[in-house]
């Protein structure tokens, strides 16, 4: 069983560089700041001693199969072009750089990086997902795969999935149908706040498992017989909720375990970072293929 596995949402990933790290243009004034940001911070990885596993997941359209089942979930409204310029340009250079890259397309990064823990689970004594989106809670199990903030050097297992959002991982979907996402662009179920949908989903851990009479409700809930009205009246979208919050773990992912060990960047790297202008971090990359 190998060490560890890191699974990078490399979309996030870019957009965390795009309004963190400073701009910066080719020589034929193409912006490629985010995209030198994105591949400095995973030279991070590259530098760990021993053998490096790694896969990455991008979104590379920003619409997928929720946007079919709900009209308002995320789309690429407001999007600056400079930033959707560099998504495809991301992926190619992640692979020059010798990486495995998911590009989604009817489905979502995060649906990529949930499949990738879920089909190589066995293989690795922990799975780093490195990702602040709250979705991936629902994968996390004990200690074996945890969520990975980079930015803040901090690490979530179940426990934590429990403390911050009061529910145990495998509720996250039925906790985000009922106080909703706003990044994702659905309301969740009127009256539901995060300590309501908490204290139901301790009880009952589902939403299909909360029975609809209020005698078997928890005591301490506050409000309860509005809560309850609310959502029989919104039963419906509070399941739809649910779907657009349930990652999926079809993904089609062909590699194997010794196809994400990273062997080292490929001779093209130089020659596009060359053209890219930053040649620089050729002198960074410790191995070559």
């Amino acid at each position: 069983m190998a060490p560890e596995l890191h699974i990078i949402d490399a979309t996030y990933e870019l957009f965390r560089a795009w309004f963190g790290a400073p701009p910066r243009k080719a020589p034929d004034g193409t912006e490629v700041g985010a995209t030198r940001g994105v591949l400095a911070s995973l030279l991070l990885i590259l530098h760990k001693p021993g053998d490096v596993f790694i896969g990455c997941a991008t979104d590379h359209v920003v619409h997928s199969f929720r946007n079919e089942l709900w009209p308002g979930y995320k789309d690429d409204g407001g999007l600056a072009p400079e930033l959707f310029a560099q998504f495809q340009l991301l992926e190619d250079l992640l692979r020059e750089l010798g990486l495995v890259v998911w590009p989604m397309v009817e489905f979502e990064a995060d649906d990529a990086m949930a499949t990738a823990a879920h089909l190589f689970e066995r293989d690795f004594e922990r799975i780093n997902l490195c990702t602040v989106d709250k979705d991936l809670a629902q994968c996390v199990k004990g200690t074996s795969i945890i969520l990975e903030d980079r930015r803040r050097k901090t690490t979530t297992d179940e426990a934590g999935v429990l403390e911050k959002f009061g529910v145990l991982p495998s509720s996250i979907p039925d906790y985000l149908a009922l106080v909703g996402d706003t990044a994702d662009g659905y309301p969740g179920i009127t009256g539901f706040g995060k300590k309501s949908a908490a204290v139901l989903l301790r009880e009952f851990g589902t939403l299909e498992a909360v029975p609809k009479t209020l005698g078997a409700w928890p005591k301490e809930l506050r409000g309860a017989e509005r809560l309850l009205e609310s959502l029989v009246s919104n039963w419906e979208h509070a399941l739809l909720f649910k779907r657009l919050a349930t990652l999926r773990r079809d993904v089609p992912i062909v590699e194997t375990t010794q196809g994400l060990l990273w062997k080292g960047a490929l001779p093209s790297f130089r020659e596009t970072a060359q053209r890219l202008g930053f040649p620089d971090l050729c002198e960074r990359i410790p191995r070559w293929q």
